[in-house]
């Protein structure tokens, strides 16, 4: 990965780490192609409606958006100031984070964290309408403006009793999605899958899978499951946002997974990896920021 993940590293180079069976399809849209292009684009790779649009060097979900109709890609192509993917819609209706470590000395890594994601979704009750669903729940409040803007009259739809709406379909946090702690899941067979797939991906020692599955057995098994993105050195063990835990649990699990980041750079640079420069670091940050810019202010 560009810069070890840490900063301005590409969606789809990392996807072309991967090996294609585990993750969607997924196609680069450079910033300023023509429209057509992108149509043919879409045709050729057999996406369909809906599918994900998303920036290809992103930032905590912002960017990205399910769309529904070529009018609507057209919008977000005409607005993107940034490159972008086309990635078919992962149906599988749970996802969790799993953060993953390999000493490059090792044969076998592990798992040391395990985040599910509770997605945005509100239940109607025959009365209330989308919006005021939203006002009931604290957490989803916070997500109010965004969700004004993205679907407009459609929050005064009321729901019928019991019906549910998935208003942000992807697990991210700043997005308004609830991260719940796992990693009492971790278990010796989703460690020998997780590890077994994270090895095809060429030096990959440290970073967080976010996998899209339809059943924890299956999962276990190694069966019906999906990459949603592969995250390197900038990658945080997102279960330590579970609202039971503490601030000092955070800071002890960071500390943790920074001392397995550093041990492992270390290990890279005798087996002649170099480390990035100061002058190098800051060049790169400093595109990060622009791009941040760009992306947060979508």
């Amino acid at each position: 990965m560009k810069n070890g993940g840490f900063v301005m590293d590409s969606k789809i180079e990392i996807y072309d780490l991967i090996p294609q069976q585990y993750y969607p399809t997924t196609k680069f849209v450079k910033e300023n192609a023509a429209f057509d292009s992108v149509i043919e684009t879409l045709q050729s790779a057999n996406i369909k409606m809906p599918f994900i649009t998303k920036p290809d060097i992103g930032l905590r979900g912002s960017a990205v958006k399910k769309i529904h109709s070529l009018d609507e890609l057209k919008e977000y192509h005409q607005k993107a100031n940034f490159d972008y993917l086309l990635q078919d819609l992962i149906l599988y209706p749970n996802e969790v984070g799993i953060f993953y470590v390999r000493f490059p000395n090792e044969e076998k890594g592990k798992i040391t964290g395990i985040v599910a994601k509770e997605f945005l979704i509100v239940e109607g009750n025959g009365t209330a309408t989308i919006e005021e669903l939203i006002k009931e729940n604290p957490r989803y409040e916070l997500q109010l403006s965004s969700l004004q803007k993205e679907y407009g009259k459609q929050l005064l739809d009321i729901l019928s009793q019991g019906e549910k709406r998935n208003l942000v379909p992807y697990g991210n946090h700043a997005r308004g999605a609830k991260f719940v702690d796992a990693s009492y899941l971790i278990s010796d067979k989703l460690t020998e899958v997780i590890d077994s797939m994270c090895q095809q991906v060429t030096e990959f020692y440290f970073g967080r899978l976010d996998v899209m599955y339809d059943s924890w057995s299956d999962l276990e098994e190694g069966k019906h499951f999906s990459i949603v993105e592969l995250n390197g050195a900038a990658s945080e063990p997102t279960h330590i946002y579970d609202p039971k835990h503490s601030l000092f649990f955070a800071w002890k699990e960071l500390a943790r997974h920074i001392t397995y980041m550093y041990k492992i750079s270390v290990a890279n640079k005798k087996r002649g990896f170099p480390y990035l420069s100061h002058k190098d670091g800051m060049k790169q940050y400093r595109l990060h920021l622009r791009q941040s810019a760009k992306i947060v202010n979508f």
